[in-house]
């Protein structure tokens, strides 16, 4: 076996690893409000329209990632798929630690809108953990030096993450008139 294939196996146990527990984990904490259970911490609400932005920001990032590899600035390209990366990180950290202090918020919408972003948070959340592992083994084909192989998957990744990027403000800016 190659160092190659070796690495690739060993990136593959992480992303398989990594694939599972993000998920579990986000879903478990988002469970777990502190303040209810007898925790004295204010709620973080300042945090929703900042983890917005950073997922706009994320979105941005892939979109000029994007422009650049097309304009053959690899550099360029990873350092801002890098960036979507921890923008990703710092969303998923921030949206945690909000629903941890903070009541969820009903939708109050009505009619055709209710539907709508219901569809899209449906379809969002969905697809941000979908998402994760084709991110991982999309960055993992690049690292190994695999180009042909990352650009296929990344024909998939991009428009996924993207999707997930976008929706997570639509669902910010749908939601936010709601908040308490």
């Amino acid at each position: 076996m190659s160092t190659i294939e070796l690495k690739e196996k060993k990136y593959k146990r992480v992303i398989t690893i990594l694939s599972i527990i993000i998920p579990v984990a986000v879903a478990a904490l988002f469970g777990i409000n502190l303040r209810k259970l007898g925790f004295d911490v204010e709620p973080l609400r300042f945090l929703p329209p900042i983890y917005a932005t950073v997922n706009g920001i994320t979105a941005v990032l892939l979109i000029a990632a994007m422009i650049a590899i097309k304009n053959g600035k690899k550099a360029l390209h990873e350092r801002l798929n890098t960036l979507a990366v921890i923008c990703s990180v710092l969303f998923l950290v921030m949206y945690v630690a909000y629903h941890m202090t903070s009541d969820s918020t009903t939708f109050k919408g009505e009619g055709f809108i209710k539907y709508l972003y219901y569809f899209i948070l449906i379809t969002h959340i969905i697809l941000s953990v979908i998402v994760i592992p084709f991110v991982l083994v999309t960055l993992m084909r690049a690292k190994l030096g695999k180009f042909s192989e990352h650009r296929k998957i990344a024909k998939v990744t991009f428009p996924i993450w993207l999707y997930v990027a976008v929706t997570g403000v639509i669902v910010y800016l749908m939601i936010s008139p709601y908040y308490v």
